[in-house]
């Protein structure tokens, strides 16, 4: 399943990829060089695009009147409308893209936390914003997934992030193919998964899916793709995560005997009390699939939403609330 499909991601070139930050450096990020040979990434670097080579004098964003300019402190170049012209025509000829890992407070790539001045001068910052790319970016791809190298270090929305980008990047390939049988499969395997994130997002893709109005099909997979992403907007809450589950377990409530039942109602209690990781009942789930033969829940997006070599149980240390944000 995981496999299936390998995600497009738009990354920023200085993360692994090239030494083109303004000192000249490159950044290191373990989580992209997991990523490599199981995404297909496309490299980008705006602040080079747009001429300012390598090294560079820094660039920050700074207060004028009411509104902010991207400057260059030491030459005093306003490079703000060859950034917005570099962004706005990438954004129109991106083709397919599953998601986007952008540099942390860069004044060009950040997607928030980036320092605002109110001056050239030797100043203190007086607010945060996003860079100007970062913030451009998302509002021309708001419904995909878009996070930094640093928000990534958070297990849950490390998590969500693989979970959405690979399963955009499989929903992405039986469109190409635009067959309903395709579609209902589809729906079928991410059962689980959809129900994970919300059962009232689940619903409304199979009543999509069912086509009562009898649209045409390619409206009815714009319909699909549109209320998918919605779906997967946001990091799951554990409350439907617990949810999702229980209704698996359903499938062998009436197969397990009284201990088996306790030792996996204690494993979801313990998830839910943050003592250990989803992967403990998920574990113990597909044991019971295998063991009993059931090909519909073992075959379930819900156990491996993207390939099993890209878990990694690191944390920054921040809890479940920061993944909420």
């Amino acid at each position: 399943m995981a496999a299936s499909a390998k995600p497009v991601v738009y990354v920023s070139k200085c993360l692994g990829f090239d030494h083109c930050r303004y000192n000249g450096l490159i950044i290191s990020s373990d989580f992209i060089r997991l990523l490599r040979g199981h995404v297909n990434f496309a490299l980008v670097c705006p602040e080079v695009e747009i001429g300012l080579g390598v090294p560079r004098y820094p660039i920050r964003v700074v207060q004028h009147g009411d509104s902010l300019r991207l400057l260059q402190a030491e030459t005093e170049a306003d490079v703000t409308e060859r950034m917005i012209d570099y962004t706005e025509k990438l954004a129109a000829r991106i083709g397919d893209v599953d998601g986007f890992i952008l540099k942390s407070r860069s004044p060009s790539c950040g997607i928030d936390g980036v320092k605002v001045y109110p001056s050239l001068g030797k100043v203190g910052a007086q607010g945060k914003t996003t860079g100007f790319f970062g913030g451009g970016i998302k509002r021309h791809f708001p419904a995909l997934p878009i996070e930094d190298e640093g928000r990534l270090n958070n297990f849950r929305i490390r998590e969500h992030f693989l979970t959405a980008v690979f399963t955009l990047a499989r929903f992405r390939r039986i469109r190409a193919a635009g067959r309903t049988r395709d579609l209902v499969g589809f729906q079928s395997q991410h059962k689980y998964l959809l129900m994970a994130y919300s059962q009232s997002d689940l619903k409304k893709l199979g009543r999509i899916v069912a086509n009562h109005e009898r649209l045409p099909l390619e409206k009815v997979f714009a319909d699909y793709e549109s209320r998918l992403h919605a779906a997967l907007a946001r990091p799951p809450r554990y409350t439907a995560q617990i949810n999702a589950l229980e209704h698996v377990s359903g499938h062998f409530s009436k197969l397990l005997g009284s201990e088996e039942k306790w030792f996996l109602r204690d494993a979801v209690e313990k998830f839910r009390l943050e003592q250990v990781p989803m992967s403990v009942p998920l574990f113990l789930l597909r044991s019971y699939a295998v063991r009993f033969e059931d090909e519909y829940v073992d075959n379930q997006a819900f156990f491996e939403p993207y390939p099993k070599e890209l878990i990694s149980i690191t944390d920054s240390g921040k809890g479940r609330a920061s993944a909420r944000d």
